[in-house]
């Protein structure tokens, strides 16, 4: 019995961290205690074809736009509400967060961890 538990566990847990990485939730967390704050316009959107919740992990082109820095694009990708959707259209501005060591890791800065 402990057995089955066990691996039921051990399932559950690398099952979570696997879908993590895919819908950009562990960069999100990651970027959000050690990333600097940034603005970036969203210049398009991609359906990953990946859900969490039911929920669509979306894929984003940025330009980021760091304060007295030359705006640069990268690209990111997080899990957006269905209900929110809409509010993450190209053209508008939205919080990120930027990696201290490398300027192209980004994440939108929607979640409180």
């Amino acid at each position: 019995m402990h057995k089955y538990l066990l691996i039921l566990l051990c399932t559950a847990f690398f099952g979570c961290a696997i879908a993590n990485k895919p819908a950009g939730l562990s960069q999100a967390k990651e970027l959000h205690a050690i990333g600097f704050p940034a603005s970036a316009k969203i210049l398009d959107i991609e359906d990953t074809h990946w859900t969490v919740n039911d929920d669509p992990v979306v894929s984003f082109l940025l330009e980021i736009q760091p304060e007295g820095k030359q705006p640069y694009q990268a690209r990111t990708k997080i899990v957006i509400s269905r209900v929110k959707v809409a509010q993450f259209q190209p053209g508008a501005i939205v919080p990120v967060r930027i990696d201290p060591k490398d300027s192209a890791r980004v994440s939108l800065d929607i979640y409180e961890f």
